[in-house]
Formats: C-alpha cells, structure tokens, sequence
C-alpha cells in the first residue's frame, strides 16, 4: 500500500526539463505521494496551468559553471532538506544532480536518485574532460540510485568507472518520459497546414532537424550534407532554438540552397513540424538517449542519426532508421539520397519503427515503471 506521507523532491535545472520530461511521472505520482519540485523558474505556479497541485520552489541553477551562484544554490538546497526533511530526492541534469546528491548527501537523505541523460565531457579532453568527469563520478558516489536513459549509456559509463553496476539502471528499452502517443501521432491536416504556411510543396522530400542547434548536436555537419546532395525537391527544416549564430552559419554553407531551407527557432508544437516531415536527422556527437527520434518513429517518421552510444537504443540500424559514423557526412550524403530514391526503403523503415515506438515507447509505459519503482523503493 502507497504512502501519502512519504515526501518526494524533484530537482531540475530549468522548467522545460520538467515539463517535458517528467510532467507524466509527477502527476502520477502526486496521486501518492507528497512532491515537490525545485527548478530554475520565474513562475511557480507554471505546474498549475497543467492542472497539478504541486508546490514549486524556484531556485536559479544555472546551466554553466557559476562559482558565486552554485554555492547559493547548494546552501538553500541544504537548507531546505534540513527544513522540510524528504524520504527522497531526485536530480535530473549535471548541475542539479551535483548540488542535489551533495546537499541531499549532507542531509542524510535516506534515498538520492539521479537520472543520467547524456555526458557533457564525452567528446572533451585532457583537463576539461577530468574535470566534469569527476563531477559524474561524484554524484554517482553519493546517489543510492541511478537511473539511465538508455542501456548503452549505462554500459558506457560502468565502463567508464562512473557507474555501480547494482545501482544503475534502464527502464525498459529506455527514455526518461517515452512518447505521448496522443500528441505524437500521424496527421495530415498538420501536414498540409505547415506545408502551406511554408511554402512547401506536397510531393516534396522534407529532411528535418528537431532540437538544439549547438556544436554537439552535429548542425554544421547537417548543413554541409544538405549543401552537398543532388537530390531535386527536397526541402530542409531546421526547429529550435540557436545557441551560438548557428542559422547564419547554416545559411553561409548553403548559399546557393536557401530557398529550400526553413528555419523555425523554438516551438511548443514539434509534431506539426513531425508531421510535415519525411525523415528526421540528428547527427549528433553525443546524445542520453534521443528522445526526438522515437517522437518521430511513433509518427513513422525514421531517422538518420550518429553511431554513438544513446542514439543506437533509439534506432535500430537499416530496420528502423540508418546510422552512421559521427561526422561522416559522405555517409550522410549517401543516406540522404539513398532516402530519397527508394521510397520502398523509407517506408518500411517508418512503418518499422512507429511499430517498435508504439510497442516499447508508450509513455504510460514508462510512467509504469517509475511508479513501481518508488513503490519498491519505499
């Protein structure tokens, strides 16, 4: 039997993460437990508009390294846990997971869970590397719990000496959340509304990129595929948010194909764009788990993405998407039009991998096995 009582904090460095990552686990949850959730916010009633009584306690972690202000953050940390006295904390991201397990730690939590989604240091080296490396093994030191997004990562970083073997694991075929498959879902009315809206047309290929647009993520490398393949009628779409001029950049490689690339920052609506598409690129250099991907495959969308650790839980390669080596871009070239020229091809590649998403990325699934976790664990 579940124990209301028991209090629950989760710890997350911005509201996104929340939202769109552990919305579905909380608002279970609060059916059971008493949560609460600390997160970088200027508005603590954000989890109300989504119609949850849960109490939010801002607190402005930052992404980046701030000496002044990481010290602030882990003092009120530690001051809260001492106050408010929680059977369990859990951290999800770098920093949160840093100060959380050090304060939670300090304050003899009983139970301290980290989710580990994606390692900042992989493709460093020498002292950077070390340096936030250690931060990993740290809260993995002081954690009773680790939880990973995909089955690679956790082999990657057991490997590496991050990770106990017998306090770390995947939750299913992985994935933090899975896929909403009411929202995620074919649509052809959306299809031809942001088709219209952008000028596309119908019988057009449209390669898609879903995301940050950041060195790691592998946009230039995207942008110099695109730049490259011969293939007529194919449009380029790039969503999300630009973190370093990477749209002028972009737009410099491609010069001469401008009129067949859209651009179009964040948006609440990623399955619009989902649906307006045929394939989904994400050639990235490092990546949790690369939720986009089972997103678009539950939408029968397949993926052309990076042979790295992550992103192989995600597609399974020539069955539900391609994989290639990170930054190889004759390769991608070669899948692009590839794609492109088999029509078979593509869709059998979507048809197999909206099965497997339906099959193994239901999010009720995942929220499953979170809930009989904390049930086993308290």
């Amino acid at each position: 039997m579940f124990k209301k009582g028991k209090k629950i904090y989760f710890v997350a460095n911005v509201e996104f993460t929340v939202i769109n990552f552990l919305l579905n686990h909380i608002r279970t949850l609060s059916q059971h437990y008493d949560l609460t959730v600390i997160c970088n916010t200027d508005n603590n009633a954000f989890l109300k508009k989504q119609g949850l009584n849960i109490k939010v306690i801002p607190l402005k972690i930052s992404r980046n390294i701030h000496l002044i202000n990481d010290v602030y953050c882990l003092i009120r940390l530690v001051l809260i846990f001492l106050k408010n006295r929680p059977d369990v904390v859990h951290s999800i991201s770098p920093k949160s997971g840093l100060l959380t397990m050090i304060a939670s730690f300090v304050c003899c939590v009983p139970i301290r869970i980290h989710t580990f989604t994606g390692q900042v240091w992989v493709n460093l080296k020498g002292f950077s590397k070390k340096f936030l490396k250690f931060f990993d093994i740290l809260i993995s030191t002081l954690s009773t719990h680790n939880i990973v997004d995909s089955e690679s990562q956790r082999k990657f970083l057991i490997k590496e000496k991050v990770l106990n073997l017998n306090k770390s694991f995947v939750f299913g075929s992985g994935s933090v959340s899975g896929v909403n498959l009411k929202k995620f879902k074919e649509n052809k009315i959306f299809s031809s509304e942001v088709r219209r809206r952008l000028k596309i047309p119908i019988n057009s290929l449209v390669y898609l990129y879903l995301g940050r647009l950041n060195k790691d993520k592998g946009v230039l490398d995207l942008a110099k595929c695109f730049s490259r393949i011969s293939t007529k009628n194919c449009f380029l779409l790039v969503v999300g948010p630009d973190e370093g001029n990477y749209v002028k950049k972009i737009k410099i490689i491609n010069k001469d194909k401008l009129l067949n690339i859209r651009f179009i920052g964040l948006t609440e609506n990623p399955e619009k764009y989902l649906s307006a598409s045929n394939i989904l690129c994400l050639p990235s250099y490092r990546e949790g788990f690369g939720n986009v991907i089972i997103e678009a495959a539950s939408m029968g969308v397949p993926s052309i993405g990076s042979n790295i650790y992550g992103i192989t839980d995600a597609i399974i390669d020539n069955k539900t998407g391609l994989l290639h080596k990170p930054g190889d871009i004759r390769a991608m070239v070669n899948y692009f039009e590839r794609l492109a020229k088999d029509e078979k091809l593509l869709k059998d590649l979507g048809k197999e991998a909206k099965k497997r998403a339906l099959r193994d990325f239901d999010s009720n699934l995942l929220v499953n096995y979170w809930l009989d976790f904390y049930k086993l664990i308290l």
